[in-house]
């Protein structure tokens, strides 16, 4: 899995972070999301592809590999 992060569309809401805290963070100055983890184990899928699935902005994107 490959996961990277639209800053520009980011909206700052923070649910990413609270789904998958290992892998999202946020900026303290304004709260955009920062990428901890761009190919994350396999442990971390679900969640990851949950918060791509909840943020409100549509600023993360999940590629699944082949």
């Amino acid at each position: 899995m490959r996961v990277s992060v639209d800053q520009d569309k980011c909206c700052g809401a923070g649910t990413c972070v609270l789904v998958a805290p290992d892998v999202f963070d946020q900026r303290e100055d304004d709260g955009i999301v920062v990428l901890l983890d761009g190919e994350p184990a396999e442990p971390l899928h679900d969640a990851v592809r949950e918060a791509a699935s909840v943020c409100p902005a549509a600023a993360i994107q999940v590629g699944e590999d082949a």
